[in-house]
């Protein structure tokens, strides 16, 4: 995992106004948010192992499924996710129906030094995008 110091640091918007922005440039709300905070996803390379772009939020005014929550976002981070290839042999899951991914093999690999670069000018691009092109203001 690399950090990105960036001006969207602490910047506080309407969580849909966000998603409405940045869902069509390729970002998700990754799997893993829970109430009070998440992340949006952007992956660039999926080859060998996922490499993502991340911006983490936080709930700034109750949970996240409230429909008109605030957020705040956190440092943004280039993150590599190595998987697995092939079938998972070594499932001890109580649910194999629902639960039917393999392990990662590294959830955080080491970031490949050829693409800081490329993972920082997606990062500026999102700065752009927030922080210049959004027609919203920050609350803060």
């Amino acid at each position: 995992m690399i950090e990105v110091q960036s001006p969207l640091e602490n910047q506080e918007f309407e969580l849909i106004e966000l998603e409405k922005k940045l869902k069509p440039l390729g970002y998700v709300i990754g799997g893993g948010w829970e109430y009070d905070h998440g992340y949006f996803d952007y992956v660039m390379n999926d080859e060998s192992s996922y490499l993502c772009i991340r911006l983490p939020f936080f709930a700034t005014d109750g949970a996240l499924d409230y429909k008109g929550v605030e957020v705040q976002l956190g440092r943004p981070f280039l993150l590599a996710h190595k998987y697995q290839r092939g079938l998972d042999d070594n499932v001890h899951d109580p649910n194999p129906l629902t639960n039917q991914f393999s392990e990662p093999q590294d959830p955080d690999a080491e970031f490949p030094e050829e693409w800081i670069q490329t993972g920082k000018e997606y990062i500026k691009e999102l700065e752009q995008v927030i922080l210049h092109d959004m027609k919203i203001s920050p609350r803060k």
